[in-house]
């Protein structure tokens, strides 16, 4: 289990933009970065800024992986025939952490990755502790039944501020989840923009 080394709306604050789209994050009020230093106006970025910035965000927004994890993700895509960014993306996506956040199991990335470290979930029956566990197109995806009265199953079934992609196919009634198909950059409703673009830019040259 990746230790959640930062408080999750301080990357928030630190890209200067709401990157899950929440109405809780401090950037709604405060569009500066953390810090005593963090309302000193910002200097125009380097080209390794920008890339640096591009997979910081990227990153963090699934749930701050760490750069290992991250880079042996990033790996894997660039070893696939086809747009390294696109690969990215869908490798990303494919991970049952971020099918149950983006199917509305839980309300964040975080509660994802615990919901399924506490054994909360199955796929295709059998049950599935690893939030990285990659996902298959036609797999399906349940909370099993004890864990579906939990207070924040509940609360993310309800939330208004996200929508279910079309490539997450879910019914609530038996709170299962299908993955369809492999998502693109174009597919996945990211609150703000992504540049997986950058990204390979940046490990292209460090």
């Amino acid at each position: 289990m990746t230790k959640r080394t930062s408080a999750k709306y301080k990357i928030d604050r630190r890209m200067g933009e709401n990157i899950w789209g929440r109405p809780k994050s401090p950037v709604n009020k405060r569009e500066y970065g953390p810090g005593q230093h963090g309302q000193r106006r910002k200097n125009k970025l380097s080209d390794f800024g920008t890339q640096l910035r591009a997979k910081q965000k990227l990153k963090g927004y699934y749930g701050d992986l760490t750069e290992k994890q991250f880079r042996k993700i990033f790996a894997e895509a660039e070893r696939v025939k086809g747009d390294t960014g696109e690969m990215l993306v869908g490798l990303l996506e494919r991970r049952l952490d971020a099918i149950v956040y983006r199917a509305k199991f839980v309300p964040t990335i975080w509660a994802a990755r615990q919901f399924v470290n506490h054994g909360h979930v199955t796929v295709n029956g059998q049950r599935v502790n690893i939030g990285s566990y990659r996902c298959k197109e036609g797999d399906v995806i349940q909370v099993r039944e004890k864990s579906r009265q939990l207070a924040l199953v509940l609360e993310a079934t309800q939330l208004a501020e996200r929508d279910v992609p079309d490539y997450i196919e879910v019914d609530y009634s038996k709170m299962t989840a299908t993955f369809v198909r492999t998502p693109g950059l174009g597919d996945v409703p990211y609150p703000v923009q992504m540049e997986p673009n950058l990204v390979v830019e940046f490990y292209a040259k460090n």
